[in-house]
């Protein structure tokens, strides 16, 4: 698309166009060129409003992809839902490139981020896998997740027995490794090479001494710096990698609250999710070694994961054509 022609694509347009690897593979290549230089910037959050509510947004360039762009979604207010909207531009020549109805891929994205944390910090021979979470976005991180290490087993825990027992079933049914349902969140992660949290909790969802050494966690859903989903001592136990270093004074509850008791101190930070992509930063160095991947969501991914999807639908022939009119032109009489 060109001269300001650009795609609107709904999100039944891009269900199902592009598989977890593929989503994966872009995402990764979005947090190499970050680990290289390409700027992105953390989310900002307005809230407000009667009823109250949360318009949020975050933007990214990646240069060797050739695009840039963001995420803008409302959550609350009257509707009691959330909405997206993707914003998808040229790199080269700031021409809109397609607009996205942002819900569908959601998931997708944003577990494949936890993915390319999983491949760049867990050990290589993990094979025990612990979820916190039966949401559509522990779902995401499972299925991408299972792309990277080849797990032997998958222990899930949420609170409600039947939501875990139907999540877990419905999971077992479509992937190799077994899964099933703990009852509680410490069978979940006893033992377990890697931990995904994918929560709406404000409170640690399991205690730092339970996990093993050498035990990878990705930590996804909280981005407030009042809440978090794990404790204090498993940020103090673990190699702290962040997707932007700007967001971890921001909103990264986990690292902020464990600074606030005394756990860590401001040197915590060992290096973004990007520079350990690219090289620039090690990532795991030992076997006993125990790793954080704290993601909060980012535009690399956005930006990435969109690129990726747009190039499918153009192929595909997918997507409604619509005009944007040029600023240059904008008075015309």
């Amino acid at each position: 698309m060109t001269d300001g022609t650009a795609l609107f694509l709904t999100s039944d347009d891009v269900r199902g166009l592009a598989t977890p690897e593929a989503y994966v593979e872009a995402v990764r290549e979005g947090y190499r060129q970050r680990g290289e230089g390409a700027p992105a910037r953390p989310r900002t959050r307005l809230t407000g409003g009667d009823p109250p509510g949360m318009l949020t947004g975050y933007t990214a360039i990646l240069p060797e992809t050739g695009a840039m762009g963001g995420y803008m979604y409302t959550g609350g207010f009257g509707s009691g839902d959330a909405h997206f909207v993707l914003p998808l531009f040229d790199a080269e020549t700031g021409a809109p490139l397609a607009v996205f109805d942002g819900a569908s891929l959601n998931p997708f994205k944003t577990g494949a981020t936890g993915a390319v944390g999983v491949d760049a910090l867990a050990r290589d021979d993990v094979t025990d896998l612990a979820v916190i979470g039966s949401g559509s976005q522990a779902r995401g991180q499972i299925r991408a997740a299972v792309t990277v290490r080849d797990f032997d087993t998958v222990r899930v825990f949420s609170p409600t027995p039947e939501r875990r027992e139907s999540f877990a079933g419905a999971m077992d049914a479509d992937l190799d490794p077994t899964v099933r349902a703990v009852d509680s969140s410490a069978d979940a992660v006893a033992d377990a090479d890697v931990v995904i949290t994918a929560t709406t909790a404000s409170e640690p969802v399991f205690e730092g001494s339970d996990l093993a050494d050498g035990a990878h966690v990705t930590c996804m859903g909280q981005y407030d710096p009042e809440k978090r989903e794990v404790d204090g001592e498993t940020v103090a136990r673990s190699t702290y990698v962040p997707d932007l270093r700007e967001r971890v004074e921001r909103d990264a509850g986990a690292y902020l609250l464990a600074r606030e008791e005394g756990a860590i101190g401001d040197d915590h930070v060992h290096a973004e999710l990007g520079e350990v992509v690219a090289g620039v930063e090690p990532g795991r160095t030992r076997d006993d070694q125990v790793t954080l991947f704290d993601s909060g969501g980012t535009a690399i991914e956005t930006v990435a994961a969109a690129h990726m999807l747009y190039e499918r639908a153009v192929d595909a022939g997918l997507g409604e054509e619509i005009e944007f009119l040029p600023a240059s032109r904008a008075f015309e009489e």
